[in-house]
């Protein structure tokens, strides 16, 4: 496992795992089948599997059939997340748009 949150309190209790992998080709139904089997063996309730390449139908598929929440976040999602959060991007053009300011154009009485 990649990344363990933990907090354990009066109010709430997380306990999730997340694993981030570079693959080369499809992930597929046995990766994911896996990380669920290394949740139960940390006794998370959730977690987050990440990819920089894209998830098997099989895989999707099987995540909606455990008991355990899992979130699959494949490549294309990933480069949403880290632009959406700037996270390791750089702005590379800014536009500046104006507009007619309305009250410049009226007649003061």
């Amino acid at each position: 496992m990649d990344i363990k949150l933990r907090s354990n309190n009066s109010i709430f209790n997380i306990n999730i795992d997340l694993q981030a992998k570079r693959w080369e080709g499809t992930v597929g139904r046995q990766v994911v089948q896996a990380f669920a089997g290394s949740l139960e063996g940390h006794r998370a309730r959730k977690g987050v599997l990440i990819t920089t390449s894209q998830f098997s139908p099989d895989a999707l598929d099987y995540v909606t059939r455990v008991e355990k929440k899992i979130v699959l976040i494949d490549g294309e999602k990933l480069a949403e997340l880290m632009i959406d959060y700037g996270i390791g991007v750089t702005i590379d053009v800014s536009y500046e748009i104006k507009r007619l300011d309305a009250d410049y154009f009226e007649e003061e009485l």
